[in-house]
């Protein structure tokens, strides 16, 4: 079945369009370095790491994901992500990613959330790690395409919550090392108010880390 669905809609990588393949070799060495340090413009309070700026490959694998549906890229890019963790975390520690929240049209419109199904296959490759989905967007937020970096603050500001009732949250270890993921950092603001959600519930992230920066 395969074979056929490739001989009427043949597979292109998300990133050059080479055919044959959904994500070839040397796009996803675009995202195989180790992690960089950036500095958003709103500082989430946590330190920032990027697999690689939002251009090229990564850029468009993104948007792919996100915008056309290419629910196939969350196993590459997932791999990708859990190679960034794996140098950044701590030895002998728990690992959980918290993957920052979508606003509710925008998954049901993608089908699902890409951050999350990312941060999954993570977890996947990386031992004694767990994904926990425990953050939420409010009614009111608006999409932060073209809005400057003063009205995204405003725009997320106290928005971003966590779910309600602890009866929700699956176990974390007490020693766990609680981090942020997401696809694209533009400007810290979804960061701060995720960060500051997860410390009013007792989960103090270590670090946020994304898979490219702008």
């Amino acid at each position: 079945m395969r074979t056929l669905l490739d001989l009427i809609l043949p597979a292109s990588c998300a990133g050059c369009r080479t055919a044959g393949v959904g994500w070839c070799d040397e796009c996803a060495a675009v995202l195989a370095a180790p992690p960089t340090r950036v500095w958003p413009r709103t500082d989430p309070g946590v330190p920032c790491w990027t697999l690689g700026p939002y251009a090229g490959p990564a850029r468009r694998a993104v948007l792919a994901a996100k915008e056309r549906g290419r629910r196939d890229l969350a196993e590459p890019l997932g791999l990708a992500l859990a190679g960034g963790l794996a140098r950044l975390r701590t030895r002998d520690r728990p690992l959980v990613l918290v993957p920052a929240p979508s606003r509710r049209a925008a998954a049901r419109r993608r089908g699902g959330d890409p951050v999350q199904r990312t941060a999954l296959v993570a977890t996947s490759w990386l031992p004694d790690s767990q994904m926990v989905s425990l953050l939420r967007v409010w009614w009111g937020v608006h999409d932060s395409v073209g809005l400057t970096p003063r009205e995204r603050v405003h725009n997320l500001r106290g928005r971003i919550t966590t779910i309600p009732g602890r009866d929700a949250v699956p176990p974390i270890p007490t020693n766990a090392e609680v981090v942020l993921v997401d696809d694209v950092l533009t400007t810290g603001a979804t960061a701060r108010e995720s960060v500051r959600a997860l410390a009013r519930i007792g989960l103090p992230a270590r670090a946020a880390v994304v898979l490219c920066a702008v």
